[in-house]
């Protein structure tokens, strides 16, 4: 089988920006839910079985505990953060599994559907469906692979090392020099893409990386600057570290066979009918009964 994760709260970033408004008869912005909720029954009738969604039901982690300027959900449209739970009970009701995230974020959860997924010897492939660069860092191989949606673009390991110039397992360590500011923390003055990249090649992780930039067994420009600011903000990176770094060990699942999709639930099709969807609901009811054979 082929496990699909999908990063839901990107999706519903992604739609809003680009599709049409469309409310409910009482003035509710709902377009990207709609559009996504079609996405994913989309993605149903492409093959997906074994499908988990997950989303920030809020914004804020226990990431902003850690570092004052960790992303919050401060400039988060008003229209669009009205979508979040819609989009959560949407899903439920199409059959779909959805982990709500409040403690962690949705990139923790899924980071850990795809660790106890490719755990599972039944399980061929893990696609990760998102472009969250905090996210390469769980590739591997080709048995878990990132595919960016927008693209078509399947990215396996040998991939990862392609866009970062580093492995999966260094792009906590590349982010924490670079910085994210997706997700609100800057990195190490002066370090760069192309620099972390050649020295985290070498290296690997932030602690193996000597004081002495004479020590590298890289060249680098401006070699001496990172070397000081990387001894001047050690402590900085490894908390940036730590903030990459996603867990897997948020309890999302028991058992691989509860992702399998089984087909609506009751109260998708008025949903549906809600907005303006009879389609859509007649498309999971017929792809439900060819599954039951």
């Amino acid at each position: 089988m082929r496990v699909h994760l999908l990063d839901g709260t990107y999706e519903l970033f992604r739609h809003h920006a680009v599709v049409p408004s469309w409310r409910t008869p009482e003035g509710v912005e709902m377009a990207a839910v709609r559009a996504v909720v079609g996405s994913v029954m989309y993605m149903l009738e492409e093959g997906a079985t074994h499908i988990g969604v997950a989303t920030d039901h809020v914004i804020e982690s226990f990431r902003n505990e850690l570092w004052a300027g960790y992303k919050t959900g401060a400039n988060v449209p008003p229209e669009l953060r009205a979508q979040f739970e819609p989009f959560e009970d949407a899903l439920r009701l199409l059959g779909v599994t959805v982990w709500a995230m409040v403690e962690f974020e949705a990139d923790d959860a899924l980071a850990s559907a795809a660790t106890w997924a490719a755990a599972d010897p039944r399980v061929e492939q893990v696609v990760i469906a998102t472009p969250d660069k905090d996210l390469a860092q769980c590739v591997s191989n080709a048995r878990v692979v990132q595919l960016e949606r927008r693209t078509g673009r399947v990215i396996d390991a040998a991939g990862v090392v392609e866009k970062f110039g580093v492995p999966p397992a260094s792009i906590p360590d590349y982010l924490a020099l670079v910085g994210d500011s997706a997700d609100g923390f800057p990195g190490l003055p002066g370090w760069g893409a192309k620099s972390a990249a050649i020295v985290l090649a070498r290296y690997r992780h932030v602690e193996s990386i000597p004081d002495d930039p004479a020590q590298w067994e890289v060249t680098v420009r401006g070699a001496a600057r990172l070397g000081d600011a990387l001894v001047a903000g050690r402590a900085h990176a490894r908390l940036f570290r730590d903030l990459a770094t996603l867990r897997v060990d948020v309890p999302v699942f028991d058992d691989v066979d509860d992702l399998r999709w089984r087909g609506p639930a009751p109260g998708f099709a008025e949903w549906c009918a809600r907005m303006e969807l009879p389609r859509l609901a007649e498309r999971a009811d017929a792809l439900a009964a060819e599954r039951r054979g």
